[in-house]
């Protein structure tokens, strides 16, 4: 069983990247800002919420991607801890969804507590109904992970071959697919979790 959702690029990027920012504080905690930037653009694109990405559309660029980033950041301003919960994430792109006029989109809450096979039956029905994933990894003890390591990041695909489910995580241009209930299970008390998108009928 395999889902992928159709995604946008950059150029050749798949996604946006906060590497490209010029703003230093973005370049180096801005991941939150990024996956809000990227649920932007996807829900203008594919959910025909277009009030969401404010410049060209029919051509992304890095231009507008990096000025877009900078209209995001006082909603999800690096800070000396980083977005670490949920919540702030939540807090955050909650206030430029109302601030951009629209109404038709909630998050909810997927905490790093729950166990990795609700976690993934979340993410899976999120995939099937077409909507990305913002995920927020903190610490993790297996060092595979450490490009993740304290890390907003996108999901946007799954694969489920007998025990094993796989995800497609986007970051930095690019994407890999990475085993998630071995992601999912950090080795750390404290954990990140999943943000899930609904749209209000």
């Amino acid at each position: 069983m395999k889902k992928e959702l159709d995604y946008f690029r950059v150029g050749t990027a798949y996604g946006g990247s906060q590497s490209w920012f010029g703003d230093r504080m973005m370049r180096m905690g801005g991941c939150a800002a990024a996956a809000a930037c990227d649920s932007s653009i996807y829900l203008a694109l594919y959910r025909k919420a277009r009030e969401l990405y404010p410049y060209e559309q029919d051509k992304l660029t890095r231009e507008d991607y990096c000025k877009f980033a900078m209209r995001m950041k006082p909603y999800l301003r690096p800070r000396l801890s980083g977005i670490d919960t949920l919540e702030l994430y939540q807090e955050g792109y909650s206030g430029y969804l109302s601030d951009c006029g629209c109404q038709r989109f909630r998050m909810e809450l997927c905490h790093g507590s729950q166990p990795a096979e609700l976690a993934e039956g979340m993410l899976r029905q999120q995939i099937e109904k077409g909507f990305p994933v913002p995920c927020l990894l903190l610490h993790h003890r297996n060092r595979e992970f450490k490009n993740y390591d304290w890390h907003w990041f996108m999901l946007t695909g799954y694969e489920r071959q007998e025990d094993v489910c796989m995800v497609k995580a986007v970051t930095y241009g690019g994407f890999c697919w990475l085993d998630f209930h071995e992601l999912w299970n950090t080795g750390y008390r404290k954990r990140g979790g999943l943000i899930l998108y609904r749209e209000e009928q």
